[in-house]
């Protein structure tokens, strides 16, 4: 195993317990969404700051446990959710069930190759970007792959800050934001520092409030469902009632509205869920 996932590197400082424990991998599908028992943005986990701020919902596709662990270990610190399977065969079915910003795809699967993956998604015209994992470094390999609809390719061993800033990157460009900061009217929202400013000053929100702007924000422009946000904010596992989203976003509303001057981007869309749209948008939809 390459040195990027040598134990040493991924072991909880002080004296916390251990994060996870491995659900045996005859259950197939798992999800790995854990806490590191620490306060928001403090502690560390595999040496990186925790943040508990939920940013992304990602599928990783693996049949390594040494390296499942390590990848949780790096999107646990980062506060994003992540689910893991061995098998390449229900990567469609959870990605039909489940909201996921990324896959991440290893290609030497125990069932299927990762290119019978690739292919399946795609015939379903599935739109969630894909990156793939693997240790062919050929140039003719990468290329095939890429035009086998894969988005972006990774060489093995890697390490694991590439992973995580490859990943950001991906999902950004997936949603049409090509910067890390996006703007609508006087607000932008940071998604490196995991900040929100008005008109240059900081919006202090929570964990949760962030998370939910967040996404907003990756999807600017379109409704975003109460059962998208549970998804988005908890990853399937011991979910709220969906009220608690009404909860959540009218704290997150007075709070943008007091900090944009009471012109709040964020909108109610009956029936639909929440959206965020430019001022000039809003006037429009009102």
């Amino acid at each position: 195993m390459c040195d990027e996932f040598h134990s040493s590197h991924i072991r909880i400082t002080g004296a916390k317990p251990p994060i996870t424990e491995f659900i045996p991998k005859a259950t197939k599908f798992y999800a790995v969404q854990t806490h590191a028992g620490v306060n928001h943005n403090q502690g560390t986990v595999a040496g990186y700051k925790v943040n508990e701020s939920a940013a992304m919902n990602v599928l990783l596709v693996e049949d390594d446990p040494s390296i499942v662990r390590a990848v949780e270990l790096m999107l646990q610190a980062s506060g994003i959710h992540m689910h893991a399977t061995d098998l390449g065969e229900e990567v469609c079915d959870l990605n039909r069930h489940h909201d996921f910003d990324i896959i991440l795809l290893d290609l030497n699967l125990p069932d299927i190759h990762g290119f019978q993956v690739l292919n399946a998604l795609r015939l379903a015209r599935s739109k969630t970007p894909v990156l793939v994992i693997s240790a062919t470094s050929d140039v003719e390999f990468r290329v095939d792959c890429l035009g086998r609809g894969a988005d972006d390719y990774l060489t093995k061993p890697f390490g694991l800050d590439e992973l995580l800033a490859r990943t950001r990157a991906i999902v950004r460009r997936s949603r049409g934001h090509a910067q890390s900061i996006i703007r609508t009217g006087c607000l932008a929202v940071d998604l490196d520092t995991k900040e929100v400013e008005a008109d240059g000053h900081r919006v202090p929100l929570t964990a949760k409030e962030y998370a939910m702007l967040e996404l907003l924000a990756l999807r600017k422009g379109t409704a975003v469902s109460r059962d998208m946000f549970l998804n988005h904010l908890y990853g399937g596992l011991d979910e709220p009632d969906t009220k608690t989203i009404d909860v959540f976003m009218s704290r997150l509303r007075r709070k943008l509205h007091d900090a944009c001057h009471g012109a709040c981007p964020v909108q109610n869309i009956w029936g639909r869920g929440y959206v965020l749209r430019d001022p000039d948008q809003a006037m429009l939809a009102a």
